[in-house]
């Protein structure tokens, strides 16, 4: 990255690498609300929050001023220290302390163009002003002290033990936005837990920390001081300055004795006056911070492809079911399964009695007579047989639908994130509360195809005037019939057991009509009319599924351009 002085100009393509990848983590959005990417989500909010209050800026503007924030837990002192090494107060202090989510940033005045603009921190609105206003959530107050020499800034930040969610969220948001972080923890409280785990993450990021041990009873100053040094030392961050702060009474301003807090604040104020110190702080931060940005952003994409395979699985559930139920209607078109029941009741109903079944070897000419016949004598029950054949098909694409909706719900229930999409959806429990019209209309249209085909094969006076002999319609039953139980064109022993025979004759009548290869290039065409219509109306049921799954995925090309943005990164720090 180059050394960083005052005056060094930003490293522009590292700067461009870092904002495009920052770019990329923001677009990685983790939807699915799942134990298992509870904490990456987290993770990538915080990244993000250290990119923009931190890393960016800080790249940006080498010059700006040493940001250092006051950190540490409740009742830790923390306001009390900050007004005491300014002899003033700039930092309300008291029981109300821990539910403010309003920093306080104190700075010289001639530093203040640094912080007014939305350089760091952009996510807090900046407000000015009396100090014992009300403070305002989502803010940062802007304090000048001609007290802080410039070069340095110090801010600070809610409690990171905080009651309230929001502080500790925006304590731990500002600690990440450190050039140093001072903490500041107390003889009590110094080996709780929830410091050492942010200690920790400073240590792993290389952040710069200095500790203020506070309100130690004098006698024991020497022996807890060693022992806070030992566990620092453990955590990796022995070079870490340690300055303790005896019990003592406030004076009458509220404030700590100066004498008590001489040495940390004369530590402060040599930092914030000798540039090449200032410099070696934010250095160490910042080339910290960039070399954590891989690490951080592996996370991201482990966690990224984890929530894409997630997704994926839902997804491919639902096209495994319905496509599954596509193949139950094509072989229940096969297997005769709609020729039984109501429909072979209909159908007799509609050629007459079992006679006419053992007579039909006797000549196709007298079938035709026959039924040409009855038809003479009034209208024959064709309407019975069209709603027979109507009721079962709609049947057999309701019952495959219901099924496919039904295991798909079965099989996200067995996984994680299929719960909590069934919960955020719950008409995805079963089919749509649209499919029985849309089944209702889809049958409906597809007997209109068949008259479709019947009127384009009656291509001459001949086959007309035989297609006459039993009306449009009549020739379309049996075409529909014949479609139900027609394997490549044969119609195999099994079918025409199952259909009593119905099939065999409806065919005979048919290639008494067009011939043998028309009726089979017929059926098949009804078929595949039939089966395209299914395939549309299961493809919208299927898409209630992987429309809500499809919201929710990370896109193979995000975690690319993620992997590919964290890369660029690595390569310009080499």
């Amino acid at each position: 990255m180059g050394e960083i002085a005052r005056g060094h100009a930003p490293d522009s393509d590292l700067l461009a690498r870092v904002s495009a990848l920052r770019d990329e983590v923001e677009r990685s959005r983790l939807v699915l609300d799942l134990p298992s990417t509870e904490r990456a989500r987290a993770e990538r909010q915080a990244l993000l929050d250290q990119l923009d209050d931190y890393v960016i800026p800080r790249l940006s503007s080498l010059d700006a001023p040493l940001l250092a924030v006051v950190g540490g837990s409740t009742g830790s002192g923390k306001s009390t220290l900050v007004n005491s090494i300014l002899r003033r107060e700039v930092s309300r202090s008291g029981v109300l302390r821990p539910t403010t989510t309003s920093p306080v940033l104190i700075h010289h005045p001639d530093d203040e163009r640094w912080f007014r603009d939305a350089r760091v921190l952009p996510s807090l609105s900046r407000v000015t002003g009396d100090g014992r206003a009300e403070p305002q959530p989502g803010t940062v107050r802007l304090t000048p002290s001609t007290t802080l020499p410039p070069g340095m800034a110090i801010l600070d930040a809610p409690d990171i033990d905080s009651v309230v969610q929001a502080n500790r969220d925006l304590a731990g948001q500002l600690l990440a936005a450190a050039d140093l972080w001072l903490f500041v923890t107390t003889a009590a409280r110094y080996a709780d837990a929830i410091p050492w785990g942010l200690l920790r993450q400073a240590a792993d990021r290389g952040t710069a920390v200095a500790i203020v041990l506070d309100r130690v009873d004098r006698p024991a100053m020497a022996e807890v001081r060693t022992h806070l040094i030992e566990m620092l030392r453990e955590q990796g961050l022995e070079t870490a300055p340690v300055f303790t702060v005896p019990e003592t009474e406030l004076d009458a301003d509220g404030l700590i004795p100066e004498t008590d807090i001489e040495r940390l604040r004369g530590w402060l104020t040599a930092l914030a006056g000798d540039q090449r110190a200032r410099t070696m702080v934010i250095r160490q931060t910042l080339q910290g911070a960039l070399r954590s940005l891989d690490g951080r952003a592996q996370g991201l994409i482990a966690a990224a492809q984890a929530h894409r395979e997630q997704t994926r699985s839902l997804a491919q559930a639902a096209y495994d079911a319905y496509d599954t139920a596509e193949e139950g209607v094509t072989e229940g078109m096969k297997d005769g399964q709609l020729l039984r029941g109501e429909v072979l009741a209909r159908w007799q109903e509609f050629v007459g009695t079992g006679e006419f079944f053992r007579k039909v070897e006797q000549g196709v000419s007298r079938l035709r007579d026959r039924v040409t016949s009855r038809m003479a004598g009034g209208p024959p029950p064709a309407a019975e047989l069209d709603q027979a054949l109507h009721t079962g098909v709609s049947a057999l694409l309701i019952a495959e639908a219901d099924t496919a909706a039904a295991t798909v719900v079965r099989a996200w229930r067995g996984t994680e994130a299929g719960p909590v999409v069934l919960d955020e959806h719950p008409e995805l429990g079963r089919s749509s509360r649209g499919l029985e019209p849309a089944v209702e209309r889809l049958v409906r249209d597809w007997q209109g195809d068949v008259l479709d085909i019947v009127r384009a094969e009656g291509g001459n006076r001949r086959t007309n005037a035989r297609i006459a002999a039993y009306g449009v319609n009549g020739i379309g039953l049996f075409l529909m019939l014949v479609s139900f139980a027609h394997t490549g064109g044969v119609l195999v022993a099994p079918e025409v057991a199952i259909a009593g025979g119905t099939t065999a004759l409806a065919q005979k009548v048919l290639e008494a009509i067009f011939g043998d290869q028309a009726v089979r290039e017929m059926a098949k065409k009804a078929r595949s009319l039939l089966l395209e219509r299914v395939e549309e109306l299961y493809a919208a049921e299927r898409e209630r599924y992987t429309g809500v799954v499809g919201d929710l995925a990370v896109s193979e090309a995000q975690v690319r351009r993620l992997q590919q943005a964290a890369a660029a990164v690595g390569e310009a720090q080499r």
